[in-house]
Protein backbone atom coordinates (compact mmCIF):
# COMPACT_ATOMS: atom_id res chain seq x y z
CA UNK A 1 0.00 0.00 0.00
CA UNK A 2 1.43 3.07 -1.18
CA UNK A 3 0.41 5.10 2.35
CA UNK A 4 2.12 2.89 4.01
CA UNK A 5 5.11 3.26 1.94
CA UNK A 6 5.24 6.75 2.46
CA UNK A 7 4.66 6.39 6.40
CA UNK A 8 7.73 4.16 6.27
CA UNK A 9 9.77 6.54 4.64
CA UNK A 10 8.57 9.71 6.55
CA UNK A 11 9.45 7.52 9.82
CA UNK A 12 12.96 6.97 8.52
CA UNK A 13 14.06 8.74 6.21
CA UNK A 14 17.21 11.24 6.78
CA UNK A 15 17.92 14.48 5.14
CA UNK A 16 19.51 13.51 1.52
CA UNK A 17 18.23 10.36 0.75
CA UNK A 18 16.86 9.94 -2.57
CA UNK A 19 13.54 8.69 -2.53
CA UNK A 20 12.35 6.79 -5.92
CA UNK A 21 9.30 6.50 -7.01
CA UNK A 22 9.00 3.18 -9.14
CA UNK A 23 6.56 3.24 -11.85
CA UNK A 24 4.91 -0.11 -12.50
CA UNK A 25 6.21 0.35 -16.19
CA UNK A 26 9.88 -0.11 -16.44
CA UNK A 27 11.19 2.84 -15.15
CA UNK A 28 11.47 5.32 -11.93
CA UNK A 29 10.97 9.19 -10.55
CA UNK A 30 13.59 10.44 -7.90
CA UNK A 31 13.84 13.38 -5.82
CA UNK A 32 15.70 14.15 -2.21
CA UNK A 33 14.24 13.83 0.80
CA UNK A 34 14.30 17.04 2.36
CA UNK A 35 12.75 16.06 6.62
CA UNK A 36 9.50 16.33 8.02
CA UNK A 37 7.22 14.31 5.07
CA UNK A 38 8.61 16.65 2.28
CA UNK A 39 10.88 15.52 -0.97
CA UNK A 40 12.28 17.65 -3.06
CA UNK A 41 11.95 16.53 -7.01
CA UNK A 42 11.18 18.09 -10.74
CA UNK A 43 7.83 18.89 -10.27
CA UNK A 44 5.11 21.22 -12.91
CA UNK A 45 5.33 23.95 -13.13
CA UNK A 46 2.91 26.86 -12.83
CA UNK A 47 0.09 26.00 -14.95
CA UNK A 48 -3.52 26.83 -16.03
CA UNK A 49 -6.65 24.89 -15.79
CA UNK A 50 -6.38 23.88 -19.53
CA UNK A 51 -2.51 23.31 -19.24
CA UNK A 52 -3.68 20.93 -16.31
CA UNK A 53 -6.59 18.87 -17.42
CA UNK A 54 -4.29 18.35 -21.20
CA UNK A 55 -0.96 16.78 -18.49
CA UNK A 56 -3.81 15.03 -16.57
CA UNK A 57 -5.17 13.30 -19.75
CA UNK A 58 -1.30 12.90 -20.90
CA UNK A 59 -0.66 11.01 -17.13
CA UNK A 60 -3.95 9.19 -18.24
CA UNK A 61 -2.90 7.93 -21.73
CA UNK A 62 0.82 7.53 -20.44
CA UNK A 63 1.49 6.56 -16.73
CA UNK A 64 4.52 8.93 -16.94
CA UNK A 65 5.78 12.18 -15.41
CA UNK A 66 3.56 14.72 -17.45
CA UNK A 67 6.67 17.19 -16.90
CA UNK A 68 8.61 14.88 -19.57
CA UNK A 69 6.02 15.24 -22.31
CA UNK A 70 5.13 19.27 -21.44
CA UNK A 71 9.01 20.14 -20.79
CA UNK A 72 8.99 23.06 -18.54
CA UNK A 73 9.18 21.77 -14.90
CA UNK A 74 10.38 23.09 -11.51
CA UNK A 75 12.09 22.26 -8.82
CA UNK A 76 9.45 21.94 -5.69
CA UNK A 77 9.09 20.84 -2.61
CA UNK A 78 6.23 19.01 -1.69
CA UNK A 79 4.85 16.16 0.75
CA UNK A 80 6.04 12.46 0.12
CA UNK A 81 2.30 11.75 0.08
CA UNK A 82 1.23 14.21 -1.87
CA UNK A 83 3.68 13.79 -4.98
CA UNK A 84 1.35 12.38 -8.33
CA UNK A 85 2.38 8.84 -8.84
CA UNK A 86 0.56 6.20 -11.38
CA UNK A 87 -1.63 3.37 -9.82
CA UNK A 88 0.87 0.60 -8.56
CA UNK A 89 4.27 2.99 -7.91
CA UNK A 90 6.64 1.84 -5.30
CA UNK A 91 8.17 4.70 -3.21
CA UNK A 92 11.10 3.84 -1.23
CA UNK A 93 14.52 5.09 0.41
CA UNK A 94 17.12 4.43 -2.93
CA UNK A 95 20.65 5.84 -1.78
CA UNK A 96 22.20 2.54 -2.60
CA UNK A 97 21.57 2.67 -6.83
CA UNK A 98 24.82 4.80 -7.47
CA UNK A 99 28.62 4.21 -6.50
CA UNK A 100 29.38 7.65 -5.44
CA UNK A 101 30.07 8.67 -1.51
CA UNK A 102 26.96 11.04 -0.33
CA UNK A 103 28.55 14.97 -0.04
CA UNK A 104 28.09 16.33 3.83
CA UNK A 105 24.51 17.45 4.59
CA UNK A 106 25.82 21.18 4.29
CA UNK A 107 26.76 20.97 0.75
CA UNK A 108 23.43 19.42 0.36
CA UNK A 109 21.33 21.86 1.79
CA UNK A 110 23.45 24.38 -0.13
CA UNK A 111 22.44 23.23 -3.29
CA UNK A 112 19.07 22.32 -2.69
CA UNK A 113 18.91 26.42 -1.19
CA UNK A 114 20.02 27.22 -4.53
CA UNK A 115 17.85 25.34 -7.28
CA UNK A 116 14.90 25.14 -5.50
CA UNK A 117 11.84 26.95 -7.33
CA UNK A 118 14.18 27.19 -10.01
CA UNK A 119 12.43 26.13 -13.49
CA UNK A 120 14.02 23.92 -16.12
CA UNK A 121 13.33 21.89 -19.42
CA UNK A 122 13.49 18.59 -19.05
CA UNK A 123 15.44 16.52 -20.91
CA UNK A 124 14.96 12.82 -20.85
CA UNK A 125 18.97 12.12 -21.22
CA UNK A 126 20.88 15.06 -19.93
CA UNK A 127 18.30 17.01 -17.58
CA UNK A 128 15.65 14.33 -15.57
CA UNK A 129 14.70 14.06 -12.28
CA UNK A 130 17.71 11.27 -11.16
CA UNK A 131 20.17 13.76 -12.51
CA UNK A 132 18.50 16.48 -10.35
CA UNK A 133 18.60 14.58 -7.51
CA UNK A 134 22.03 12.99 -7.50
CA UNK A 135 23.39 16.40 -7.97
CA UNK A 136 21.81 17.53 -4.87
CA UNK A 137 23.25 13.92 -2.85
CA UNK A 138 26.89 13.82 -4.34
CA UNK A 139 27.06 16.97 -6.47
CA UNK A 140 27.81 14.89 -9.95
CA UNK A 141 24.20 14.55 -11.90
CA UNK A 142 23.86 10.70 -12.91
CA UNK A 143 21.22 8.68 -14.77
CA UNK A 144 21.49 5.28 -14.54
CA UNK A 145 17.87 4.40 -15.85
CA UNK A 146 18.19 5.32 -19.54
CA UNK A 147 18.77 1.96 -21.74
CA UNK A 148 22.49 1.63 -23.56
CA UNK A 149 23.98 4.24 -21.29
CA UNK A 150 27.11 3.69 -18.83
CA UNK A 151 26.18 3.41 -15.25
CA UNK A 152 27.78 6.02 -12.58
CA UNK A 153 28.68 8.13 -15.27
CA UNK A 154 28.70 11.70 -14.10
CA UNK A 155 26.38 13.83 -16.98
CA UNK A 156 28.30 16.74 -17.30
CA UNK A 157 25.94 18.84 -18.90
CA UNK A 158 23.54 18.40 -16.00
CA UNK A 159 25.98 19.05 -13.48
CA UNK A 160 27.19 22.27 -15.08
CA UNK A 161 23.95 23.64 -15.59
CA UNK A 162 22.54 22.88 -11.93
CA UNK A 163 26.49 23.99 -10.48
CA UNK A 164 26.61 27.38 -12.39
CA UNK A 165 23.32 27.91 -10.24
CA UNK A 166 24.84 27.40 -6.71
CA UNK A 167 27.45 29.53 -4.94
CA UNK A 168 30.63 27.86 -4.02
CA UNK A 169 31.38 26.88 -0.21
Amino acid sequence: DYAKQVEHIVSTAHFGDLIEFTYPIGYAHWGVYDGDGYVIHFAVADETQIQSTFRGYLQAIFPVCGDLLLGETKIRRQLLAEVNVPKGAQVSVSNNHHTFTSSPEEDMRRRRDALLDKEFTYKLFTCNCEHFATFIRFGKAVCNQIPGKSKNKECVEATEQFGYLVPSS
